[in-house]
């Protein structure tokens, strides 16, 4: 009898482990059904993703893509145009510098020409009035020369 006393007032370990087994068993349905309810939410977010939104971002992306290629096609034809008549600017330029600069050089040979020429004509004209003075101070020269005679 002391043992059946002992076991109902003091041995709690089979109304606890009842307990426990009420709890976990609660606890563990409970959680199933909030997870079941979570996993099939994410199993339509995922399904709805799949079906509706990813083919939306999809073409949306294509589309923007397409339109921001196009663009930047354009503006490399724009790029490539202005380079081009850049450079043909660039060799009108050179073309028009180097043709003044064939030009001076003809204009400086020929001015070199003219002053050699210059120069020829000026030393011809200097013989010749050499000559004269020359002739007229052996003339002034004979005629002094008459005057010392006497």
């Amino acid at each position: 009898d002391v043992g059946e006393i002992y076991s109902r007032l003091l041995d709690h370990r089979p109304v606890i482990q009842g307990e426990i087994r009420y709890f976990v068993k609660e606890f563990e349905e409970k959680r199933g059904l909030r997870e079941l309810r979570v996993l099939e939410s994410l199993k339509n977010t995922i399904f709805e993703t799949n079906e509706h939104v990813l083919p939306k971002c999809e073409q949306a992306m294509h589309d923007s893509l397409n339109e921001a290629f196009k663009r930047l096609q354009a503006a490399n034809d724009m790029i490539h145009r202005r380079q081009e008549r850049e450079h043909e600017e660039r060799k009108l330029q050179a073309d028009k510098l180097t043709a003044r600069e064939e030009k001076r050089i003809a204009h400086w040979e020929e001015f070199m020409k003219e002053q050699q020429n210059k120069q020829a004509e000026v030393d011809e004209e200097h013989r010749k009035a050499m000559e004269r003075l020359k002739e007229q101070y052996s003339e002034m020269e004979k005629e002094l020369a008459k005057y010392v005679s006497f």
